[in-house]
Protein backbone atom coordinates (compact mmCIF):
# COMPACT_ATOMS: atom_id res chain seq x y z
CA UNK A 1 0.00 0.00 0.00
CA UNK A 2 1.28 3.45 -0.95
CA UNK A 3 -1.07 6.43 -0.86
CA UNK A 4 -1.76 9.83 0.68
CA UNK A 5 -4.52 10.20 3.27
CA UNK A 6 -5.95 13.58 4.26
CA UNK A 7 -5.80 14.56 7.95
CA UNK A 8 -8.79 16.93 8.28
CA UNK A 9 -7.90 18.19 11.76
CA UNK A 10 -4.52 19.64 10.77
CA UNK A 11 -5.25 20.03 7.03
CA UNK A 12 -2.25 18.02 5.91
CA UNK A 13 -1.50 14.85 3.95
CA UNK A 14 -0.16 11.71 5.66
CA UNK A 15 1.94 9.30 3.62
CA UNK A 16 0.78 5.70 4.05
CA UNK A 17 3.58 3.37 2.92
CA UNK A 18 2.99 -0.07 4.40
CA UNK A 19 5.21 -1.67 1.74
CA UNK A 20 8.25 -0.16 3.50
CA UNK A 21 7.71 -2.63 6.35
CA UNK A 22 9.00 -5.34 4.03
CA UNK A 23 12.44 -3.78 3.61
CA UNK A 24 15.05 -6.54 4.02
CA UNK A 25 17.56 -6.51 6.87
CA UNK A 26 20.98 -5.87 5.31
CA UNK A 27 23.74 -8.43 6.02
CA UNK A 28 26.37 -7.03 8.38
CA UNK A 29 29.20 -7.73 5.94
CA UNK A 30 27.54 -6.20 2.86
CA UNK A 31 26.50 -2.64 2.00
CA UNK A 32 24.50 -1.79 -1.15
CA UNK A 33 26.03 1.71 -1.21
CA UNK A 34 29.66 0.57 -1.36
CA UNK A 35 31.36 0.29 -4.78
CA UNK A 36 32.00 -3.37 -5.41
CA UNK A 37 28.62 -4.38 -3.99
CA UNK A 38 27.25 -4.79 -7.50
CA UNK A 39 24.57 -2.26 -6.66
CA UNK A 40 26.31 1.05 -7.46
CA UNK A 41 29.09 2.18 -9.83
CA UNK A 42 32.32 3.85 -8.72
CA UNK A 43 31.52 7.38 -7.56
CA UNK A 44 32.49 10.41 -5.47
CA UNK A 45 28.88 11.43 -4.71
CA UNK A 46 25.85 9.71 -6.20
CA UNK A 47 22.07 9.94 -6.59
CA UNK A 48 20.41 6.56 -5.99
CA UNK A 49 16.68 5.99 -6.41
CA UNK A 50 15.20 4.70 -3.16
CA UNK A 51 14.41 0.97 -3.41
CA UNK A 52 11.42 1.34 -1.07
CA UNK A 53 9.99 4.79 -1.82
CA UNK A 54 7.08 6.34 0.05
CA UNK A 55 6.41 8.50 -3.05
CA UNK A 56 6.57 7.42 -6.70
CA UNK A 57 6.22 9.04 -10.11
CA UNK A 58 4.18 5.98 -11.18
CA UNK A 59 2.18 5.38 -7.99
CA UNK A 60 -0.42 2.63 -7.65
CA UNK A 61 -4.10 3.40 -7.29
CA UNK A 62 -5.07 4.03 -3.65
CA UNK A 63 -6.79 1.23 -1.79
CA UNK A 64 -10.62 1.43 -1.98
CA UNK A 65 -11.01 2.81 1.55
CA UNK A 66 -11.67 6.49 0.80
CA UNK A 67 -14.91 8.42 0.33
CA UNK A 68 -16.10 12.03 0.29
CA UNK A 69 -14.94 12.43 3.88
CA UNK A 70 -11.90 10.15 4.01
CA UNK A 71 -9.92 11.67 1.14
CA UNK A 72 -7.16 9.69 -0.52
CA UNK A 73 -4.73 10.56 -3.29
CA UNK A 74 -2.02 8.73 -5.17
CA UNK A 75 1.38 8.82 -3.46
CA UNK A 76 2.91 10.84 -6.27
CA UNK A 77 6.44 12.17 -5.91
CA UNK A 78 10.04 11.01 -5.81
CA UNK A 79 12.32 9.57 -3.13
CA UNK A 80 16.07 9.60 -3.69
CA UNK A 81 19.10 8.61 -1.62
CA UNK A 82 22.16 10.87 -1.88
CA UNK A 83 25.42 9.04 -1.19
CA UNK A 84 28.06 11.32 0.30
CA UNK A 85 31.14 9.16 -0.26
CA UNK A 86 32.15 5.66 -1.41
CA UNK A 87 33.89 5.16 1.97
CA UNK A 88 31.60 3.15 4.23
CA UNK A 89 32.66 4.56 7.59
CA UNK A 90 33.75 8.11 6.73
CA UNK A 91 31.91 10.96 8.47
CA UNK A 92 30.94 14.22 6.83
CA UNK A 93 33.48 16.34 8.78
CA UNK A 94 36.27 13.99 7.62
CA UNK A 95 35.57 14.89 3.99
CA UNK A 96 37.43 17.76 2.32
CA UNK A 97 35.60 20.96 1.50
CA UNK A 98 36.18 20.13 -2.17
CA UNK A 99 34.40 16.80 -1.71
CA UNK A 100 31.45 18.36 0.16
CA UNK A 101 31.25 20.95 -2.62
CA UNK A 102 30.52 18.05 -5.00
CA UNK A 103 27.71 17.07 -2.65
CA UNK A 104 26.27 20.60 -2.73
CA UNK A 105 26.47 20.55 -6.54
CA UNK A 106 24.58 17.25 -6.60
CA UNK A 107 21.92 18.65 -4.24
CA UNK A 108 21.56 21.61 -6.60
CA UNK A 109 21.29 19.44 -9.70
CA UNK A 110 18.63 17.25 -8.11
CA UNK A 111 16.66 20.29 -6.89
CA UNK A 112 16.61 21.64 -10.44
CA UNK A 113 15.76 18.29 -12.00
CA UNK A 114 12.94 17.42 -9.60
CA UNK A 115 11.52 20.94 -10.01
CA UNK A 116 10.94 20.18 -13.69
CA UNK A 117 8.15 17.78 -12.71
CA UNK A 118 5.15 20.11 -12.50
CA UNK A 119 3.32 17.71 -10.17
CA UNK A 120 6.02 18.15 -7.53
CA UNK A 121 5.41 21.15 -5.28
CA UNK A 122 8.18 20.86 -2.71
CA UNK A 123 11.71 19.42 -2.86
CA UNK A 124 13.00 18.47 0.59
CA UNK A 125 16.71 17.70 1.05
CA UNK A 126 17.52 16.13 4.41
CA UNK A 127 19.75 13.79 6.38
CA UNK A 128 19.00 11.50 9.31
CA UNK A 129 22.16 10.58 11.20
CA UNK A 130 22.58 8.10 14.03
CA UNK A 131 20.75 5.09 15.42
CA UNK A 132 18.88 7.29 17.92
CA UNK A 133 16.94 8.84 15.01
CA UNK A 134 16.30 5.46 13.40
CA UNK A 135 19.18 5.13 10.95
CA UNK A 136 20.06 1.51 10.21
CA UNK A 137 22.48 2.11 7.32
CA UNK A 138 25.82 3.57 8.55
CA UNK A 139 27.10 4.43 5.06
CA UNK A 140 27.15 8.28 4.85
CA UNK A 141 24.04 9.41 3.02
CA UNK A 142 21.10 11.75 2.99
CA UNK A 143 17.79 11.80 1.13
CA UNK A 144 15.58 13.93 -1.09
CA UNK A 145 11.78 13.77 -1.16
CA UNK A 146 9.79 15.46 -3.90
CA UNK A 147 6.25 16.01 -2.55
CA UNK A 148 3.09 16.64 -4.57
CA UNK A 149 1.99 19.01 -1.79
CA UNK A 150 3.58 21.65 0.43
CA UNK A 151 4.24 20.12 3.89
CA UNK A 152 2.51 21.76 6.85
CA UNK A 153 5.60 23.22 8.53
CA UNK A 154 6.71 24.88 5.29
CA UNK A 155 3.17 26.14 4.80
CA UNK A 156 3.26 27.75 8.26
CA UNK A 157 6.67 29.30 7.57
CA UNK A 158 5.38 30.71 4.28
CA UNK A 159 2.33 32.21 5.96
CA UNK A 160 4.40 33.83 8.72
CA UNK A 161 6.99 35.12 6.25
CA UNK A 162 4.37 36.56 3.92
CA UNK A 163 2.50 38.21 6.79
CA UNK A 164 5.69 39.84 8.07
CA UNK A 165 6.62 41.05 4.60
CA UNK A 166 3.19 42.60 4.04
CA UNK A 167 3.33 44.38 7.41
CA UNK A 168 6.98 45.50 7.41
CA UNK A 169 8.15 45.26 3.78
CA UNK A 170 11.10 43.07 4.78
CA UNK A 171 12.03 39.39 4.83
CA UNK A 172 11.32 37.75 8.18
CA UNK A 173 14.49 35.60 8.06
CA UNK A 174 16.63 38.59 7.06
CA UNK A 175 15.26 40.49 10.07
CA UNK A 176 15.77 37.50 12.36
CA UNK A 177 19.41 37.18 11.29
CA UNK A 178 19.93 40.92 11.74
CA UNK A 179 18.56 40.74 15.30
CA UNK A 180 20.69 37.69 16.17
CA UNK A 181 23.83 39.45 14.89
CA UNK A 182 23.00 42.52 17.00
CA UNK A 183 22.67 40.31 20.10
CA UNK A 184 25.83 38.39 19.07
CA UNK A 185 25.83 35.72 21.80
CA UNK A 186 23.85 33.13 19.83
CA UNK A 187 25.82 33.52 16.58
CA UNK A 188 28.19 30.54 16.66
CA UNK A 189 30.31 31.22 13.56
CA UNK A 190 29.97 32.70 10.09
CA UNK A 191 31.74 33.21 6.80
CA UNK A 192 31.23 35.50 3.82
CA UNK A 193 27.91 33.94 2.83
CA UNK A 194 26.43 32.01 5.79
CA UNK A 195 25.79 32.42 9.50
CA UNK A 196 25.35 29.57 11.98
CA UNK A 197 23.00 30.57 14.78
CA UNK A 198 21.44 28.91 17.82
CA UNK A 199 18.08 30.71 17.61
CA UNK A 200 16.49 32.74 20.40
CA UNK A 201 13.45 30.41 20.20
CA UNK A 202 15.29 27.11 19.58
CA UNK A 203 13.34 23.96 20.47
CA UNK A 204 16.36 21.63 20.84
CA UNK A 205 19.43 22.32 23.03
CA UNK A 206 21.83 22.25 20.07
CA UNK A 207 19.37 22.97 17.23
CA UNK A 208 21.46 25.34 15.11
CA UNK A 209 20.34 27.03 11.90
CA UNK A 210 22.52 27.68 8.85
CA UNK A 211 21.21 30.88 7.23
CA UNK A 212 22.14 32.45 3.92
CA UNK A 213 23.32 36.03 4.41
CA UNK A 214 21.96 37.03 1.03
CA UNK A 215 18.24 36.80 0.31
CA UNK A 216 18.18 33.59 -1.72
CA UNK A 217 15.34 31.07 -1.90
CA UNK A 218 17.14 27.94 -3.06
CA UNK A 219 20.43 26.31 -4.04
CA UNK A 220 19.96 27.05 -7.74
CA UNK A 221 20.10 30.80 -7.06
CA UNK A 222 23.51 30.58 -5.41
CA UNK A 223 26.74 31.35 -7.22
CA UNK A 224 29.85 29.15 -7.13
CA UNK A 225 31.35 30.96 -4.13
CA UNK A 226 28.14 30.64 -2.13
CA UNK A 227 27.88 26.92 -2.87
CA UNK A 228 31.50 26.43 -1.84
CA UNK A 229 30.92 28.35 1.38
CA UNK A 230 27.79 26.31 2.01
CA UNK A 231 29.87 23.14 1.67
CA UNK A 232 32.35 24.46 4.23
CA UNK A 233 29.56 25.59 6.56
CA UNK A 234 27.71 22.26 6.50
CA UNK A 235 30.93 20.31 7.05
CA UNK A 236 32.06 22.58 9.89
CA UNK A 237 28.63 22.57 11.55
CA UNK A 238 28.60 18.77 11.74
CA UNK A 239 32.24 18.81 12.85
CA UNK A 240 31.29 21.24 15.61
CA UNK A 241 28.48 18.95 16.79
CA UNK A 242 30.83 15.94 16.75
CA UNK A 243 33.35 17.91 18.80
CA UNK A 244 30.84 18.60 21.56
CA UNK A 245 31.28 15.16 23.11
CA UNK A 246 34.04 13.74 20.89
CA UNK A 247 31.65 11.32 19.22
CA UNK A 248 29.55 11.29 16.04
CA UNK A 249 26.54 13.37 17.04
CA UNK A 250 23.07 12.23 15.87
CA UNK A 251 20.87 14.77 14.16
CA UNK A 252 18.19 15.46 11.60
CA UNK A 253 19.33 18.05 9.04
CA UNK A 254 16.48 19.73 7.16
CA UNK A 255 17.01 22.09 4.22
CA UNK A 256 14.25 24.67 3.77
CA UNK A 257 13.85 26.09 0.27
CA UNK A 258 10.97 27.74 -1.58
CA UNK A 259 8.15 25.63 -3.02
CA UNK A 260 8.34 24.77 -6.72
CA UNK A 261 5.63 24.89 -9.40
CA UNK A 262 3.59 27.01 -7.03
CA UNK A 263 3.09 30.62 -6.01
CA UNK A 264 5.96 33.10 -6.18
CA UNK A 265 7.55 33.53 -2.73
CA UNK A 266 10.68 35.38 -3.86
CA UNK A 267 10.04 38.51 -1.78
CA UNK A 268 9.60 36.81 1.55
CA UNK A 269 11.00 33.24 1.70
CA UNK A 270 14.64 32.67 2.64
CA UNK A 271 16.96 29.64 2.33
CA UNK A 272 18.09 28.05 5.57
CA UNK A 273 18.99 24.67 7.07
CA UNK A 274 17.63 23.54 10.44
CA UNK A 275 19.36 20.94 12.62
CA UNK A 276 17.46 18.84 15.14
CA UNK A 277 20.04 17.02 17.32
CA UNK A 278 18.13 14.83 19.79
CA UNK A 279 20.80 14.79 22.54
CA UNK A 280 20.91 17.26 25.45
CA UNK A 281 24.14 15.81 26.82
CA UNK A 282 26.50 12.98 25.91
CA UNK A 283 24.29 10.38 27.61
CA UNK A 284 20.86 12.04 27.76
CA UNK A 285 18.36 12.27 24.92
CA UNK A 286 15.85 15.07 24.57
CA UNK A 287 12.59 13.25 23.90
CA UNK A 288 9.58 14.71 22.17
CA UNK A 289 6.98 13.73 24.75
CA UNK A 290 3.27 14.53 25.08
CA UNK A 291 3.54 18.33 25.04
CA UNK A 292 5.78 18.40 21.97
CA UNK A 293 4.05 15.60 20.07
CA UNK A 294 0.44 15.96 21.14
CA UNK A 295 -0.02 19.74 20.89
CA UNK A 296 3.27 20.93 19.29
CA UNK A 297 4.10 22.90 22.46
CA UNK A 298 7.87 22.57 22.63
CA UNK A 299 9.97 22.85 25.76
CA UNK A 300 13.74 23.36 25.61
CA UNK A 301 15.24 22.25 28.95
CA UNK A 302 18.35 24.41 28.42
CA UNK A 303 19.23 28.10 28.02
CA UNK A 304 20.19 28.86 24.39
CA UNK A 305 22.79 31.44 25.45
CA UNK A 306 24.62 28.85 27.58
CA UNK A 307 24.48 26.19 24.87
CA UNK A 308 25.75 28.74 22.33
CA UNK A 309 28.96 29.08 24.37
CA UNK A 310 29.38 25.29 24.36
CA UNK A 311 28.94 25.24 20.60
CA UNK A 312 31.46 28.04 20.08
CA UNK A 313 34.02 26.09 22.09
CA UNK A 314 33.25 22.93 20.10
CA UNK A 315 33.60 24.85 16.82
CA UNK A 316 37.04 26.21 17.82
CA UNK A 317 38.05 22.70 18.82
CA UNK A 318 37.01 21.29 15.44
CA UNK A 319 38.77 24.06 13.49
CA UNK A 320 42.02 23.55 15.43
CA UNK A 321 41.86 19.80 14.78
CA UNK A 322 41.06 20.14 11.07
CA UNK A 323 43.64 22.84 10.24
Amino acid sequence: MAELRWHPFIKDWVMIASHRQNRPQMPKDWCPFCPGSGNVPDYDVLKYDNDFPALMQNPPEPDPVGNDFFKVEKAYGKCEVILYSPEHTVTLPELTVEHVEKLVELWTQRFIELSKDEKIKYVFIFENRGEVVGVTMPHPHGQIYGYSFIPKKIELELEASKEHFEEHNECLMCRFLEEEKKFEKRVIFENEDFSVVLPFFVEYPYGVYIISKSHKQNLAQMNARERRNLARTVRDTVGMLDSLFDTPFPYMMCMHQNPVNSKNTEDYYHFHIEFFPPMRSKEKQKFNASSETGVWAHCNPTAPEEKAEELKTAYRKFVEKSD
